[in-house]
């Protein structure tokens, strides 16, 4: 379908790449004013399963199934005066690409196949201006030059990198998510190239285009879907309550930011302590309400907004005077230092479930349902609410002390596991170790940071964190936080997502069922209950299981080791056979039952495993000698001291089971076990 008005074209991917249904063919330029392409595997899985989730509805493909929208693309014709468009892409670019490298995966696999969608996608309609590298990248990736026999030959100075990283990811990511079954994946194209829509809005001729790409990015182009759902709430409410939801949904839904920073200093000093900033003093929302009462009712002319006003209504001046003297007050921290593991919409959606317990879909598209079915639509929906408010804040000063923020501190970042603290010298604030000395890399603060953050880059998406769920149903039923019941907690639901479930014969268990009725109490009992062939090279579900083994050995050698104390967890999307699958002419070729098992596997970046997967194993020693290691199970590989053969991978795949096989038994413990026996 295609709907055109006033410059506005709903369009599917086909007719958006090419000829399609309106038997015209677009071509888009991306300027210099753009950045290039940066999308990796969090936001490619992303758009794929979002694709995948809603062609697995049932009315998916029945004619009275609603189009499933993917984004805007906001453009400007270039060649207004011929009948030729060129369109200049002034927003969704980082989309458009990636649909453009889907595309091309499709045409040269089914051409691979016997089948063709030349009689739509003739020409590669994407380029950049003035960057020939990129645009050379896109026209070898079009015609097929980049499929996994020919990568090595483009991963030259010649080709952008990044560029051709997000196509080897498509060609990674699209079989695992459509698990491989080529028919699947026929569907799968079918459903993105005909029912996926994406709106094209073509500005006016005479638009001045910095200025409107200055102010889009300053002020976003769309009411955010959490705006939308803060009006409905609202409109539940009394008006008395509404200054208190404005109040605790601006401080929190800045992630970059601690939650006390989003309240002045007096607010500060009755919501967090005098002299403290790092407790929640009120205990319920009407204790919260009168907290705020002093400052926020002081004008009574607070309402709740349609949207039309929310998306309109201009700033009176006494809501600029008081924005102001509000955001001298809110300045003490510096800007992005630091960078939340989640975002806003999805947050609220881990706030529901913690404040319901049902199993809410964590995923920020079903946010405004979500809510609708487990609050708003509720006999008690005030009520609610105001619980929900209350909850949201308490939620998010459990995240900001107790889950690993990015931490960007002079020209370096790392991830950080620190508390808001008031300091007495200066009554200002600082951040300290969340746990253990304040000042010092503590060895319990460490090792919650470490496995959190194995936690987090195993899943790279913003949605479905399920450990993220783990942590805060945890945190938000303690009474008091303390370091070692709460590494404990996290270790335990650890186990289950290894054993119970990614590890487990058949399906394994349910993520709701680990840790809302389970609360991580292990199922498995034996090594007996683990099927080892989900550790053979293209079984292992998910790459939680090579980081956490990796958190393991992490515990087992860092004390012996100052090289492995600042070992870090960095999203390692790669498996590599470091005894390879086709080595280089000259090395041996072993048998690939001993190539494929877990001892000659290992985790590493994917632009690496590109550049070294033929090399042999000295080859890769040599490199990494130079540079840091990606995952501590290599480093033991290297460190093996022998040539690595097929008796040195068995080996190594026996004492990596053992670590295993100890790892489950201490968790059968019910004393909690923190010095790890190996």
């Amino acid at each position: 379908m295609n709907l055109k008005n006033d410059g506005i074209s709903q369009l599917s991917v086909q007719d958006l790449l090419g000829a399609g249904k309106l038997n015209t063919s677009a071509n888009y330029l991306i300027p210099m004013y753009q950045r290039n392409y940066a999308w990796g595997e969090g936001e490619i899985t992303q758009l794929i399963q979002d694709v995948l989730d809603e062609m697995l509805k049932p009315s998916a493909f029945s004619e009275q199934s609603n189009p499933y929208y993917i984004g805007t693309l906001v453009v400007f014709n270039k060649n207004s005066e011929t009948e030729q468009p060129l369109y200049e892409v002034i927003d969704g670019q980082q989309r458009l690409t990636t649909l453009f490298l889907l595309a091309s995966f499709f045409r040269n696999k089914m051409s691979i196949d016997g089948e063709s969608l030349a009689s739509w996608f003739q020409h590669p309609s994407v380029r950049f201006e003035n960057r020939p590298r990129s645009s050379k990248s896109l026209d070898a990736i079009f015609h097929g030059y980049a499929e996994n026999s020919d990568t090595e030959s483009l991963h030259t100075k010649d080709y952008n990198r990044d560029i051709l990283n997000g196509y080897e990811l498509i060609q990674r990511l699209v079989p695992k998510l459509c698990k491989d079954n080529g028919s699947y994946q026929k569907d799968f194209s079918d459903y993105l190239f005909h029912c996926v829509q994406i709106m094209r809005v073509q500005v006016p001729a005479d638009t001045d285009l910095n200025h409107y790409f200055e102010v889009m990015n300053n002020r976003g182009e769309q009411l955010e879907k959490h705006e939308v759902l803060k009006s409905k709430m609202m409109s539940t409410l009394e008006k008395a309550d509404y200054a208190v939801l404005q109040s605790v949904w601006e401080a929190c839904s800045n992630m970059e930011r601690y939650v006390q920073m989003g309240f002045t200093r007096t607010q500060r000093d009755r919501l967090f302590g005098q002299q403290d900033w790092g407790v929640l003093k009120p205990s319920n929302y009407s204790e919260l309400q009168g907290m705020l009462a002093e400052d926020i009712f002081q004008d009574d002319t607070t309402q709740a907004l349609p949207l039309s006003h929310l998306i309109c209504k201009p700033p009176s001046a006494k809501d600029q005077k008081i924005d102001k003297q509000n955001q001298g007050e809110r300045s003490e921290e510096t800007p992005e230092r630091f960078n939340s593991v989640i975002n806003f919409p999805n947050f609220l959606l881990q706030v529901l479930r913690v404040t319901t317990g049902q199993d809410i879909p964590l995923d920020d598209k079903r946010l405004i349902t979500s809510f609708q079915t487990h609050l708003l639509s509720s006999a008690d929906a005030a009520e609610r609410v105001r619980r929900f408010t209350y909850n949201l804040l308490k939620c998010k000063l459990l995240l900001d002390h107790y889950v690993i923020k990015r931490e960007y501190t002079g020209n370096t970042d790392d991830w950080s596991l620190k508390r808001l603290k008031w300091q007495a010298s200066n009554g200002s604030s600082d951040y300290v170790n969340t746990f253990g000395a304040e000042d010092s890399d503590s060895d319990t603060n460490r090792r919650v940071l470490m496995l959190l953050s194995a936690l987090h880059v195993s899943t790279p998406t913003m949605v479905y964190k399920h450990w993220l769920s783990a942590a805060l149903h945890f945190l938000f039923r303690s009474e008091k936080v303390e370091a070692q019941p709460y590494l404990c907690h996290l270790e335990s639901v650890s186990r289950c997502f290894v054993y119970d479930r990614f590890l487990a014969y058949g399906d394994g268990a349910e993520y709701y069922d680990i840790i809302f009725r389970r609360e991580g109490k292990l199922s498995s009992r034996r090594w007996s209950d683990i099927d080892e062939k989900k550790l053979r090279f293209g079984n292992i579900e998910n790459n939680f299981v090579f980081n956490y083994l990796d958190y393991l050995l992490w515990c087992k050698y860092y004390r012996n080791n100052p090289g492995l104390r600042k070992y870090s967890f960095s999203f390692r999307s790669s498996v590599e056979h470091y005894y390879p699958q086709n080595p280089m002419p000259g090395i041996d070729k072993l048998d690939q039952d001993i190539v494929n098992s877990f001892g000659n596997l290992c985790l590493i970046s994917h632009s690496k495993n590109s550049r070294l997967s033929n090399f042999s194993p000295k080859s890769k020693e040599e490199y990494y000698s130079k540079g840091e290691i990606d995952s501590i199970k290599q480093w033991l590989m290297m460190n093996a001291n022998t040539p690595w053969e097929a008796g040195e991978i068995q080996q190594h795949n026996d004492e990596m089971i053992e670590v295993f096989k100890r790892d489950l038994e201490s968790g059968l413990n019910p004393i909690c076990n923190h010095n790890i026996r190996m």
